[in-house]
């Protein structure tokens, strides 16, 4: 731009000017970069568009282009950087370049893993397409987007830039507020890697060191600059227990309260259950029923019925909550149900589906209280060999309400009121699962940690949640009903043949590349897991038991889950493999999960001989609840670590206590390990490994000493310290000691 003098000047004197100050200019840029850079940019562009979709090392473009004089080789590089800066060739991850030619172009919803690059999720793609942080336009996690697909080498990992943000995901962010001179929100959402500058007039009051829900209104536009954001709800006081599961909930997206209207609308049901009603249903209310749940249990979903035949078999009733009853479809509270889709299971708390007039009260299966269910009722004989069933809607009347330990007591003493019938499902129910393993079922039983609270939340004590055969009876009934509902529907046929439509819960085998990487690591340890058919479950399951109160144990088991497919709702019927069964669905728990009323609502519909009206709503709610149980799984090992950290900085707080533990996780920046006496995982850091320099040996899981040559890999035994823990941030820091 001329300055103020020049533009006074007149206009032939001014424009000779000009012409000076560019040949000057002109003479610069030439004195400070070599002729020979302008013929290479010329050149170079004509090998990309020649070779249209190859990638090309440093060292193979010398070679295409016969260089060998290191200077040019210098004039190469500036003429690289050129195109890189016009855009027409990228740099992949490796270094290497490739040109902006014959690309795919398709959309996705972006994983932003960390501050330097991006996954963006492409359905119906097996791999994700990485993209690096000056590729994003800026884009935010979950954001859905168009991505250009960079050509790749084979075998190796697609690249690729955003180039247009097709739709932003409504970013309710939680964070910390910091209120000096400015105001910023510290995200705790480790996806977002930008703080969040706040309007000092967009506050709503909120004050330093308080957890906050902000909305973004400006997203940034170039940079090293912050999206903007308004305050829209005030959480409480950062590290009050109260505020930070809230702010848990928040995170991932689950509600906190009931709306109003919702709540009274739960209030204006009624409770009575009048004759009509009792004559459309089986009345089972003279058959010992009884439920097992947790002892602080206050949602029976649940109950099992037992009575004996004249033939020498057994009657046994699963007994569900007539939900749908209750909640009639195109209602608020319908609405509200299907939205959620799910509870949710925090360490302290349970957020229901449901209100609480429903969930405790009306739908709960509570002791000495006649009750609306919808029942699949069995004739098994002794060898669990189901002979008959029957679905259809009942009215039941528990005679006692067990909880696991009043139950398993019985088991084992075989004494107590109802030993005799307990004992009787348990030796039918572990003829079930025989025969499941039998089948291909695998065995996952992973480690639960459970807390001690005190009055104020704080956890006090740690444990593991102990399985025993009183769980596992319980849970065969369930996987009984849920099966024979699926079958059942299954086939029945509509006019053209094709089954019925249904919520189905499906999983998919493990991906073969997966398993091979899981089956190697296995190896390590002494154990064989196949890689083909009915062997994987077989070598699988002997693994699983061998790897039972070792070090290793959860490791190996979280490895495993790992390696498996995510299950899943739909309406096609692809099986479920880790159970081995063709056709399996959700019937048995409608309190808290919405495919359970959806399978409810289906079967009802069937038995009455009508038909779906809209089967892409269908599937349109098996997506979202499938989404929402992610969202509420995320939730509660949030609130599981959150506790995990706080426990091990209360038991650390005067003393520098050293830990055994077992190395859980190897990576380029250090090792996690978890602590034996707590199941706490933390990190030690490469830094804080004393006696060498390691490199890691990724293929290899393991972490090698420069010098020593000592070896740090999966399962090794290590004691530490904690040096560090965060609680905003859910870590711990370890460091090992000799």
């Amino acid at each position: 731009m001329e300055n103020q003098e020049n533009n006074q000047q007149p206009a032939e004197n001014s424009a000779q000017n000009s012409a000076s100050q560019k040949k000057k200019n002109s003479r610069q840029h030439r004195k400070g970069k070599p002729k020979k850079a302008r013929n290479f940019v010329f050149e170079l562009s004509r090998l990309f568009r020649k070779n249209q979709g190859k990638i090309f090392s440093i060292k193979r473009i010398f070679r295409e282009l016969n260089i060998t004089d290191s200077s040019i080789k210098n004039t190469i590089i500036e003429a690289l950087e050129t195109l890189l800066e016009k855009g027409e060739v990228y740099m992949t991850e490796d270094g290497d370049i490739a040109a902006h030619v014959k690309t795919e172009i398709l959309e996705g919803i972006v994983d932003f893993v960390n501050a330097r690059f991006c996954f963006v999720m492409i359905e119906g793609r097996e791999l994700d397409v990485k993209v690096s942080v000056e590729y994003t336009k800026f884009a935010f996690d979950g954001d859905k987007v168009k991505v250009e697909v960079f050509p790749s080498k084979e075998g190796v990992k697609a690249e690729g830039r955003i180039v247009e943000i097709i739709e932003r995901k409504e970013q309710k962010i939680v964070g910390k507020l910091e209120l000096s001179k400015f105001a910023f929100v510290l995200p705790d959402n480790k996806k977002i890697h930008q703080d969040i500058f706040i309007d000092k007039n967009k506050l709503k009051n909120a004050k330093n060191n308080d957890k906050v829900i902000v909305k973004i209104t400006k997203y940034p536009q170039e940079v090293n600059s912050s999206p903007v954001g308004e305050v829209i709800e005030v959480l409480g006081k950062a590290g009050e227990n109260d505020t930070e599961m809230h702010a848990i909930l928040a995170e991932y997206g689950l509600p906190l309260n009931f709306p109003e209207e919702v709540v009274n609308d739960a209030k204006k049901i009624s409770a009575k259950i009048t004759e009509a009603e009792i004559k459309k249903r089986r009345d089972f209310r003279n058959v010992l029923t009884f439920t097992i749940d947790p002892a602080d249990a206050k949602d029976f979903d649940d109950a099992i019925s037992i009575q004996k035949l004249e033939n020498g078999r057994w009657e046994i009733g699963v007994h569900i909550a007539d939900v749908t009853h209750y909640v009639k479809e195109k209602t608020i509270l319908e609405e509200e149900a299907k939205y959620r889709a799910t509870s949710v299971y925090l360490v302290d708390r349970v957020v229901p589906m449901l209100p609480e007039r429903l969930s405790n009260e009306l739908c709960s299966l509570r002791p000495n209280e006649d009750k609306l269910t919808f029942s699949a009722v069995f004739e098994i004989d002794d060898t669990a060999f189901v002979h008959k069933e029957w679905f259809g809607r009942t009215i039941i009347h528990s005679d006692r309400r067990f909880s696991y330990e009043d139950a398993q007591e019985r088991l084992e003493k075989n004494e107590g009121d109802l030993a005799t019938e307990l004992i009787i499902l348990n030796n039918i129910a572990k003829k079930f699962t025989e025969k499941r393993f039998q089948k291909g079922a695998i065995s996952f039983e992973t480690q639960e940690v459970k807390f001690k609270l005190d009055e104020k939340g704080k956890p006090i004590g740690i444990f593991l949640k102990q399985r025993k055969d009183a769980h596992r009876l319980i849970e065969e009934y369930m996987l009984l009903a849920n099966k024979q509902v699926a079958e059942f529907i299954y086939h029945q046929k509509q006019k053209d043949g094709e089954p019925k439509p249904m919520v189905y819960r499906v999983h998919e085998p493990p991906v073969e590349d997966k398993l091979l990487n899981f089956a190697t690591f296995a190896r390590q340890f002494g154990y064989e897991v196949k890689t083909k058919g009915k062997e994987i479950a077989t070598s699988m399951n002997k693994m699983l038991a061998s790897v039972q109160n070792t070090p290793q144990q959860n490791t190996l088991e979280s490895l495993a889950i790992r390696t498996m497919a995510k299950a899943r709702y739909s309406i096609e019927t692809i099986g479920h493999y880790g159970l081995a069964f063709q056709h399996y669905t959700h019937f048995t728990s409608p309190i808290r999960r919405y495919p359970d009323m959806m399978a409810h609502r289906l079967l009802a519909l069937y038995l009455n001989k009508k038909q779906v009206e809209d089967v892409k709503e269908l599937e349109k709610q098996c997506k979202h609840s499938t989404d929402m149980e992610k969202k509420a799984a995320d939730a509660e090992r949030a609130s599981t670590k959150y506790k995990q950290v706080e426990y091990m900085q209360i038991l650390t707080k005067n003393e520098s206590k050293v830990f055994d533990g077992v190395i859980t996780g190897v990576t380029e920046w250090g090792v996690y390990v978890e602590i034996t006496e707590t199941k706490c995982e933390g990190m030690v850091r490469l830094g804080d490994i004393y006696d060498d320099m390691y490199y890691l040996e990724a293929d290899k899981y393991r972490l090698v000493g420069s010098r020593s040559k000592r070896i740090i890999t999966f399962g090794d035994l290590v004691r530490v310290k904690v040096k560090d823990t965060n609680l905003e941030k859910r870590t711990m820091d370890l460091m090992m000691v000799k």
